[in-house]
This record gives C-alpha cells, structure tokens and sequence, in this order.
C-alpha cells in the first residue's frame, strides 16, 4: 500500500493532468511520466488508473505507437471495471480512454463508450465530467453516427444543461458543431434554442478562442469549418484554414496531436488533390501526397475506420495522375467500404466526388447516377442544404446536356 504521502501526490498529479489537457497539453507527457515514476516509488492506489489512462493519451498524442497506447489503455479500462470508485473513474478517464478507442476500434463503439461516462458521472453527481461526456457524444455523434437531425435535438437540449452549470468553455466548444450541423441543415431559425444562450457564430468563437489562447476551442472550430467547407466543395476555404490549423502547432505546441486530427487530415487532403488538379500547382500535390501517407499509417491500425477515406484519397490522387482506371476502382472501393462500415455521409461524399470524375471525364449518364445516390444518402443523413447544392449542381450538368442534344 502507498504511504499517504504517495496517495496524495497521485490525487494532486491527477488534478494537473486534466487542467494541462487543455491549457498546455505538452505538459501531460512529462506529468505522466512524473506519476508513473512515483507509482514505482510508493505503490499503486486509486489515482494510478488515471495515470495510465492519461499516459495511454499521451502516447497517442506524442508519439507514433498507437499500438501501446491501446494496449496501456486497455489496461487502465480493466483496472476501472470493478474498482469500488468504478463509477467515479469511469467518469473522469472516459475522454482519456475513448481518444485511443477511437483510433483501433471500429468509431461506432465510441459513442456507446461516452454515454456509458455520462451516465456514471450522472450517477456519482460529477457535473463536470458529465458535461464534457456530452461534449465528446456530441463529436462522436457529428462525426460518425448519419442522424443530424437527432444531434440537433440533443445538442439544444444540452446546451440548457452546460448553461445551466455554467460550463461556458465546453459550450463554445460544442456551439462550434452546433454551426457546423445547422450549416449542413440549413434550418437555423427553426431550432427552440434558450433565448438566454447567447449563440455565437464559428468567426465569433475564432475570435474569442484567440482571444483567450483557447488552442481546445481554436481546435473544434477550425476542424468543424474544414469539414464543412470541403463538404460544400469550397477547396481554397480549407485550404487557408489548414493553414491555420498548422500554425496551431508551432512554438511550445510543436509535435501536439488531438484526436480529430485524422479530419483534418482526409478534408485538407481531398480539398489540396482537387486544387492541385485545378491549379497544377505543386504545393498542393505536395499536401495531397502527405495526407495519403499518413491515412495509410491510420489504416494500418483500424481499416474499419479509415480505410473508405484512403481509398478516396488515393482515387483523386489517381485522377490528378491521369491514372483513370485506378481512380474508378479506388471511388468504388471507397463507396462500397464507407457502405459496410457505416459511414453512410461519407459514402455519400464518395458517391459525389466519383460522380463529378465521370461527369469530367465525359461519362454523363453514370455521372448522374452517382450524384442522385449521392443526393439521395444526403438526404439521409439529414444534410438537406447539402443535398440542395447537389440538387443544382445536377441542373447545372443537365440544362446544357440538354441544349446539346437540341
């Protein structure tokens, strides 16, 4: 048994960890490190499971073995489930555990793992990690689960809890995918939002997240402005804000990963290949070719998760190759495996993209049947003001198809 010397310093360990997550995440590697060091010191206790859920985190942050954080993880998961403090635990390391869940077990899984963290936070009345299990439900939901309509709801809903609790930095944070849901809605006005929230915009948030040297809600809000904004084929858009997004991580926050960075990566991808193909410029190429490397390393840990976004990777690096043949089979691998893994959204923007190369390449009639799919799983998800843009750009394609066979 540690001496209460050991077990106290683990608690005050355990408090730092958590505030530098999100004030100066370099910090956690070295704390980590620090609590494991004593743990070997004084023995284990209670506060050595944060330490190794936090160090599992670290890993997957700071270095490139996914593998071993996964396999620490596991470990800190097993030492939760039956610990008389199991409820507490849970509620506090679920953020920590469900980052490296997310890149090896299939994403689905994550959104059962944060509503088991907010029902044990409920249980144990911690309203601050209740509040951030919510937050992490919200991104895994947005992310992964095709129901935007439901997310709204929910997210309304939640907006009344964090302001009632005051949690006003976990409500910007979760405002920006609010903006993000709604852009792909379009129906703002019709959402019963509390007049006492005070809505912000992603510019405003921008704005305030430099302001207050806010790299967490900085983060949510550039990855949520990129996502959208390659959605709507606004490729130079993301383009300036993964610029942004790497200026994030120069200075003391050289190295830094978050969880999302995977998004980040697939939209600037997809956007920097088709600019490369518009533009011939090579710095674009250049980004495109970076995002394909690293998509493979991601694969090589969970195919299920990344494989439809490497398979459209490389299909618009094939169709900037001139490599037709391969560009088709790589769209339609990409459809058929964002269609068995459940990425319903992202099959749709597969369907898209391969529908706008045959249109390009002059194969009109498969074209259009791949953006009416496309517009059909739009649809599906929710994504209605999507769906419109589809819509027009169909009408575009058609009208002068039309005066041509006139």
């Amino acid at each position: 048994k540690p001496r209460l010397g050991g077990r106290v310093c683990s608690f005050y360990f355990t408090v730092l960890i958590a505030l530098a997550n999100f004030s100066s995440p370099m910090l956690v590697p070295l704390l980590c490190c620090r609590m494991m060091k004593m743990t070997f010191k004084f023995g284990s206790c209670e506060d050595t499971i944060s330490g190794l859920a936090f160090m599992s985190h670290a890993l997957l942050h700071y270095s490139d073995d996914v593998m071993l954080a996964s396999r620490v993880g596991r470990i800190a998961e097993q030492l939760i489930v039956g610990n008389i403090h199991e409820h507490s635990l849970r509620a506090r390391l679920t953020q920590m555990t469900g980052s490296v869940k997310v890149m090896v077990e299939p994403f689905q899984a994550a959104v059962e793992h944060c509503r088991k963290g907010y029902n044990s936070a409920k249980i144990v009345g911690d309203v601050d990690n209740a509040v951030l299990c919510g937050m992490i439900y919200c991104m895994a939901h947005f992310f992964i689960i095709p129901d935007l309509i439901g997310l709204q709801k929910y997210m309304v809903n939640f907006f009344q809890q964090m302001a009632k609790h005051k949690r006003i930095g976990v409500l910007r944070s979760a405002m920006s995918y609010f903006c993000a849901v709604t852009s792909l809605i379009g129906n703002k006005k019709s959402c019963k939002i509390d007049s006492r929230i005070k809505m912000k915009t992603n510019e405003e948030l921008y704005h305030i997240a430099e302001q207050t040297q806010s790299a967490y809600l900085k983060h949510h809000v550039l990855t949520n402005q990129m996502y959208i904004h390659c959605f709507f084929r606004e490729y130079l858009i993301v383009a300036n804000l993964g610029e942004d997004y790497r200026k994030m991580h120069t200075g003391t926050n050289v190295g830094t990963k978050r969880t999302l960075d995977f998004i980040k990566v697939f939209v600037e991808g997809i956007s920097a290949l088709c600019l490369a193909r518009d533009t011939k410029q090579e710095k674009w190429r250049k980004i495109g070719e970076d995002a394909v490397r690293t998509m493979k390393q991601l694969v090589e840990n969970s195919a299920w998760n990344f494989e439809n976004k490497l398979c459209l990777l490389q299909a618009e690096l094939y169709y900037l190759n001139h490599r037709h043949s391969m560009a088709e089979l790589s769209y339609q691998a990409s459809i058929v495996s964002a269609h068995e893994h459940k990425f319903f959204h992202e099959e749709a923007l597969a369907c898209e993209l391969y529908g706008i190369y045959l249109i390009e390449n002059k194969k009109l009639s498969k074209g259009m049947k791949q953006l009416k799919q496309a517009l059909n799983k739009y649809k599906a998800w929710g994504a209605t003001k999507k769906a419109d843009s589809v819509k027009d750009f169909v009408y575009v394609v058609k009208k002068p198809a039309k005066l041509w066979n006139k």
